[in-house]
């Protein structure tokens, strides 16, 4: 790699294990991974149920503990940043949307995507102001009052990417983003995080089981037991899927 690409890496994770003890067996769930991601690139994570592509998420993005390897972000080794240095960190610098929405039901829209500034510091004034603004470039201003439960499926999903881009992060880690969604809802979301990258030049990663989804992505690593076996472009992607398969 020559040194402008190096400089251009905000993921790079190296020999990365990670093995859960259920009492009775431990389970290696990631097996010496070996990844890099450049700035503004966005990266489909693929794989049958169990192979580790949420680990590697989770483990990238500080949500969880590995046992060896390294991964810096941005040049941060964020697994030996004390806890409070780390969730400021993560609240700067990362979003995060996830299949399950994970929004507070007793908080309105506005409030669930002011929470990352909250966190990090931004004064409440502030904090508003950014989050209705977040909440416009998402077409949901109009529902910044309503509660999680007042809101349709995609709107909720809509809600969660403003909340992981209020910060204006540097990199966004999205699990099963359009997993709970119909196919038109799906389409519709992923236009628009395809649309926050181009404008934003955020780093994505999406852990995705649809083709389709995994399409629209710069590049797909494909995942099995633990390791990643395979890489496709884009453009293969896209045959793969007009063929009528997918990496899974």
């Amino acid at each position: 790699m020559t040194q402008h690409a190096a400089d251009d890496v905000v993921i790079d994770a190296r020999d990365l294990v990670k093995t859960y003890d259920t009492g009775t067996v431990q389970v290696q769930a990631l097996r010496g991974v070996n990844l890099q991601v450049r700035r503004g690139e966005m990266v489909a994570i693929m794989g049958p149920s169990g192979c580790g592509k949420t680990t590697l998420l989770n483990c990238l993005s500080g949500l969880d503990e590995f046992d060896s390897g390294t991964v810096l972000i941005a040049g941060h080794d964020i697994a030996h940043m004390p806890d409070d240095r780390k969730t400021e960190f993560r609240a700067r610098e990362m979003g995060f949307v996830f299949q399950t929405y994970n929004l507070l039901p007793v908080l309105s829209a506005v409030e669930n995507v002011e929470l990352p500034l909250i966190v990090s510091g931004t004064k409440p004034k502030e904090a508003r102001e950014k989050a209705l603004q977040a909440l416009d470039r998402v077409n949901l201003r109009a529902w910044a009052n309503q509660r999680p439960g007042q809101l349709s499926g995609g709107q909720r999903q809509r809600v969660t990417i403003a909340r992981a881009l209020v910060n204006h992060p540097s990199i966004v880690w999205a699990d099963e983003p359009t997993g709970a969604l119909d196919s038109k809802t799906a389409n519709e979301i992923m236009d628009l995080i395809v649309e926050l990258n181009a404008t934003e030049q955020q780093t994505c990663v999406i852990v995705t089981h649809d083709p389709k989804v995994a399409a629209r992505c710069h590049r797909t690593i494909h995942m099995a037991d633990g390791v990643i076996v395979r890489e496709y472009s884009r453009e293969a992607m896209r045959a793969l899927v007009a063929a009528g398969g997918g990496a899974e």
